[in-house]
């Protein structure tokens, strides 16, 4: 379970296809205090800890993971958001994040608004019922607010507005049109579709 509270960058050093996709993530995490075994969200995404040195981790993914996640996010040198796993009694500063990505998005618009960045996410079709003005929502990982939500003719739209803060602590400062991105859609949402199919069945 995470908040969608980004606390670190890595940086994937190398990235090996065995069976499975074998990433080593290089980061500032003090890794004496993570175990083998641990839950690290990785933009987005919760990976096993397999193995670890002073300054890194290492993870594998499966071909499901990678199929489902953000085509070249898994690319030796890519910025990866990272998050450890909620302890009892931290702080909640974000939402409820799984780090289970339901659908990819694309970034449509990136522009500045004030001090901060305004940005527009194309959804899928299947996860547009999900998504809700000022609800939240996870992008690689962050927890951000919705601003708003557009139907169109061509697709559902989101917008957002990135703080200085999130546009200098996260990966999000680094978007640009066209680029996709993990999304997670709030935990609640979900579980109130799947009451509501169930009623209706």
């Amino acid at each position: 379970m995470f908040t969608g509270i980004i606390t670190d960058i890595g940086t994937i050093r190398s990235a090996e296809q065995r069976g499975d996709l074998r990433l080593v993530i290089g980061c500032d995490y003090d890794m004496s205090g993570v175990a083998i075994g641990a839950s690290i969200a990785c933009s987005g995404v919760c990976l096993t800890v397999v193995d670890k040195g002073p300054d890194w981790f290492a993870v594998d993914l499966s071909g499901e993971t990678v199929s489902r996640t953000a085509p070249g996010a898994w690319a030796e040198g890519h910025r990866l958001n990272l998050e450890r796993a909620l302890k009892v009694g931290d702080e909640l500063g974000g939402h409820i994040v799984t780090g289970h990505v339901d659908g990819i998005g694309e970034v449509t618009a990136i522009t500045p608004e004030g001090d901060s960045h305004r940005v527009t996410i194309g959804v899928p079709a299947e996860l547009a019922p999900y998504i809700a003005a000022k609800g939240s929502i996870a992008v690689d990982g962050v927890s951000l607010t919705v601003n708003d939500v557009q139907d169109g003719p061509d697709g559902t739209t989101f917008g957002l507005n990135l703080i200085p803060h999130t546009f200098a602590v996260t990966t999000l400062g680094r978007l640009a049109p066209g680029r996709t991105v993990n999304l997670e859609i709030d935990v609640l949402a979900r579980y109130l579709s799947r009451m509501k199919d169930h009623a209706a069945a």
